[in-house]
């Protein structure tokens, strides 16, 4: 859309030689000059305004459409082309192809793709040099598996915009699709050499290594995609190699964590990459290294997520607290947390943790069914059906929330409403791709032989997938199979199952959960779980302590500020304690000196970031590391900071360090800053 906008602000603002004819009201030139300065809610009232006094203004209902299509309010926005196409002048073909397109993009929208190609081809024929309308018809043709269609549009774009990337990118995505991989690679080469840094043309070209198993080549270009950006091809593919691929791709990125020593990127990838690949160990030291370069809530989280894995749950929950410290309102993290507490046993706790998400987001469908799950298993019944009806009525095409309604009811010996919430499982999960829970329905049907042939192709769609075995373990249990119940069992723990709270508690468990052979079974997997915990927990080294100390870091009131005296690189400053500001702040005339002095080099140099104060100001300036900051006896290593063009900036010290140094608290009458930290 925004391609259209620019286009089209360049062509009817007078500019051109077809602007005879066109409105000259006063309100329509106010929209345009809306539309120009991009303030669409002035030029949308200015529009409307325009067509009080001209009913059958077609430019003004153009314009409209478009803004209405942007702010995804698409009755409105069709109603609006739909009117533009009927009043427009046919002799302006520029503005009807405008209109066309405009509601090639609303159906688009709307998902009706077959209105939009029809669109977008009425504009063409209206406006045949136009290479982005062939670019979004050849894009749908692309979604739609058409490549040949796709192909010739997105030759014509190349004829018409040889210069652009895009024609090309389309060519090359195409021959990806197709794995005609060689063709793919010739598209992606001048991808890179008209638009070195363009991370996609690096990342698509690295589908197209990996697809002719040429690994050296493929992780250099997911490797220059990274460079570039975050580039979320790039990260997929990354985390989606099978060796030798994975092996290259880890040197690589520790070759660039040591050219770029001050990036946190580098070591949070290799994170990904070994926890992708079940090294939880190894992923937990990266991340940790990746925090001391930069705190982030993100990488707390994936953290915590490798601790639960290992059966720490503890640690997890100590290390979701680290997150939430640095976001207190990140939905995602209040409910792995719940998740955690469950783990550790503590039913009563998620509970209460998830009465604090669904207070922060209360049309969260998923968190009434996960509620409603927990309270079923606290025998909650009635409580369980409220969340889990709650979840249904938000959201009613989930069918785990319909499965465990219906086992509910079942309990209650409503055997009619739980027939009825299985039936709409089946309903939902109609074709074998669909299969997550339909099993469970099955056997609440009764249907015995259909609820083991479902779980037989769950199971062969991902035979990898230890969570499936476990739900192969409950249907057996609930069959009343002790055989193969202990089978999947087994098999589910070798592939890394370790919900042991979860299947002690677990009434799906209850026929076999007396017999020797379930008994051993935990025993045997707790104590290799145990054992690894054991491990990880001496590999993460300090920081998983829970014994806090309080420093107190005296500080001064100047002008209504509190200035605090610390060390940078060992050279003395004081900075203003700023609890408003998002990171830290140099100005030019300390980073001069410091640069000057030896108190920085260039190697502490990371590059440009746009920052915004307190009040709102922005300041560009250059980002660069500290490598020690220390406030009386607290010490960080690795600080960003940025340095303001403003000689008069103040030194600000912000949330990138006070995050990280624990729960501070203000003590104005002792002018002291008390910080509760870990040893």
């Amino acid at each position: 859309m925004k391609h259209l906008l620019l286009l089209v602000a360049l062509i009817f603002a007078g500019a051109t030689t077809m602007a005879q004819n066109r409105p000259e009201s006063f309100n329509y030139k106010r929209g345009l000059e809306g539309i120009q300065n991009e303030n669409l809610d002035e030029a949308l009232e200015y529009f409307n305004k325009d067509l009080k006094e001209n009913t059958k203004n077609g430019y003004s209902y153009s314009w409209i459409a478009m803004i209405y299509n942007r702010n995804e309010e698409y009755g409105k926005a069709l109603n609006a082309a739909n009117m533009a196409i009927k009043y427009l002048p046919k002799k302006d073909q520029e503005y009807i192809e405008f209109a066309y397109a405009t509601r090639g993009n609303i159906y688009l929208n709307l998902e009706d793709t077959t209105m939009a190609i029809n669109d977008y081809t009425s504009a063409i024929k209206l406006c045949p040099n136009s290479y982005e309308l062939y670019e979004n018809r050849a894009d749908i043709y692309y979604e739609q598996a058409q490549y040949d269609l796709a192909d010739a549009d997105y030759q014509k774009y190349v004829k018409l915009n040889p210069g652009g990337v895009m024609g090309y990118m389309g060519l090359g995505r195409n021959a990806n699709a197709k794995k005609e991989w060689d063709a793919a690679i010739k598209q992606f080469d001048y991808v890179v050499k008209l638009a070195s840094d363009y991370p996609s043309g690096y990342s698509f070209r690295a589908e197209a290594y990996i697809g002719l198993k040429k690994w050296d080549d493929a992780t250099n270009d997911l490797i220059s995609a990274l460079n570039l950006d975050w580039d979320r091809k790039a990260i997929y593919l990354m985390c989606h190699l099978e060796n030798p691929a994975t092996t290259m791709m880890t040197a690589k990125l520790r070759v660039q964590a040591a050219k770029n020593p001050n990036e946190p990127k580098w070591p949070y990838l290799q994170g990904l990459l070994y926890e992708q690949n079940k090294q939880h160990e190894k992923a937990i030291k990266a991340y940790n290294d990746a925090i001391e370069k930069e705190p982030s809530s993100v990488i707390y989280y994936r953290i915590a997520m490798c601790q639960y894995e290992e059966g720490l749950f503890n640690e997890s929950l100590q290390s979701i607290d680290r997150a939430l410290e640095l976001d207190s309102t990140d939905v995602d993290l209040m409910s792995y947390k719940a998740n955690v507490y469950y783990e550790m046993g503590k039913p009563d706790l998620a509970i209460r943790e998830w009465d604090k998400v669904l207070a922060f987001q209360p049309d969260f469908a998923w968190g009434y069914y996960r509620r409603g799950w927990f309270k079923d298993l606290c025998n909650d019944m009635d409580g369980a059906i409220e969340d889990l009806t709650m979840s249904i009525v938000l959201d009613p095409e989930y069918a785990y929330a319909f499965a465990c309604r219906g086992d509910v009811y079942t309990k209650q010996g409503q055997h009619e409403l739980a027939e009825a919430d299985y039936r709409k499982v089946i309903e939902l999960e109609n074709t074998p791709e669909k299969y997550e829970c339909i099993q469970y329905a099955y056997l609440g049907l009764g249907q015995k032989d259909k609820a083991i042939a479902a779980m037989d192709t769950i199971i062969a769609r991902d035979p990898k997938d230890a969570g499936n075995y476990y739900d192969a373990t409950c249907i057996y249990s609930k069959m009343q199979d002790t055989e193969n119940a202990l089978k999947n069992l087994e098999k589910a723990l070798e592939l890394g199952y370790s919900r042991f709270a979860h299947i002690e508690r677990d009434d799906d468990m209850d026929f076999i959960r007396n017999t020797e052979e379930f008994k051993a079974l935990l025993d045997k997997y707790k104590s290799k779980k145990s054992e690894t915990g054991r491990q990880t927990g001496a590999i993460l080294g300090d920081g998983m302590e829970s014994d806090m100390i309080v420093t107190e870091i005296p500080f001064v009131k100047e002008s209504g500020v509190c200035k605090v005296n610390c060390h940078i690189n060992g050279l003395p400053l004081h900075f203003i304690f700023d609890t408003g500001a998002s990171d830290v702040t140099l100005s030019m005339v300390e980073a001069t000196f410091m640069m000057k002095n030896g108190y920085l080099s260039r190697n502490d140099v990371v590059g440009k970031q746009r920052y915004m104060n307190a009040e709102g100001d922005v300041n560009v300036g250059t980002v660069i590391n500290l490598k020690k900051v220390s406030f009386g006896e607290l010490e960080l290593n690795n600080v960003r900071a940025s340095v303001v063009r403003s000689q008069k900036a103040p030194l600000l010290l912000g949330q990138s360090v006070l995050s990280r140094l624990g729960k501070i608290e203000i003590d104005n009458p002792g002018r002291v800053l008390k910080i509760t930290h870990r040893k």
